[in-house]
């Protein structure tokens, strides 16, 4: 990791090391498509002893697709789901017991069961959603541009696939970040540069 983005996640990494040792804490990572989530997520795995958890094993299962659940703010992700399968069990101090959506059989995976770390991560946007909020000990907003994000988005995923997420999964990610208000409801927001 260069210098210049040490520098730049050394906010987080100050609030990360504030955190107690001895309980759970547990901190969301929002931010819009090709923002960095996962790859950031993967380096604090590298730096602290945490359990990651991923909004994209949370999208919603093919009767959920319906034009009022997309016409909600951040109603394209099953936060109801994620909140009793994930977040209100690590609350409780048990383990969790969840099951991923598979995007290539559109159906939801085996039960596994979780005993998380004491710091746990949630990565992916829709993670600060209002509804999930309350969970969190700290929340962080990656902020991408537009530019960037479409240039890092045709990269990762060629022009054909990256059609989807430029006509309709932006726009209803730009919308929540807009109505939910996400820069001032989170903790820390971390602008992305370049790589």
């Amino acid at each position: 990791m260069s210098k210049v983005e040490q520098e730049r996640l050394q906010p987080l990494y100050a609030a990360l090391d504030k955190l107690p040792k001895s309980r759970r804490s547990i901190v969301a990572i929002d931010g819009g498509s090709a923002s960095g989530k996962t790859t950031l997520s993967q380096t604090l795995q590298g730096l602290y002893p945490c359990t990651v958890f991923h909004m994209d094993d949370f999208f919603l299962q093919p009767q959920q697709r319906t034009p009022q659940r997309y016409a909600q703010i951040g109603g394209n992700i099953d936060w109801e789901r994620f909140s009793a399968e994930v977040l209100a069990p690590l609350r409780r101090g048990e383990p969790v017991n969840y099951r991923r959506f598979d995007c290539r059989t559109m159906t939801l995976g085996a039960a596994q069961q979780i005993v998380p770390e004491n710091l746990i991560i949630v990565e992916g946007a829709y993670s600060m959603h209002p509804e999930l909020a309350e969970y969190y000990d700290l929340s962080v907003f990656l902020q991408i541009t537009p530019a960037l994000q479409r240039q890092r988005i045709l990269c990762r995923n060629g022009p054909e696939q990256a059609q989807p997420f430029l006509d309709k999964w932006i726009p209803l990610e730009n919308a929540y970040f807009q109505e939910t208000n996400i820069t001032k409801r989170c903790d820390i927001t971390l602008p992305v540069s370049p790589r």
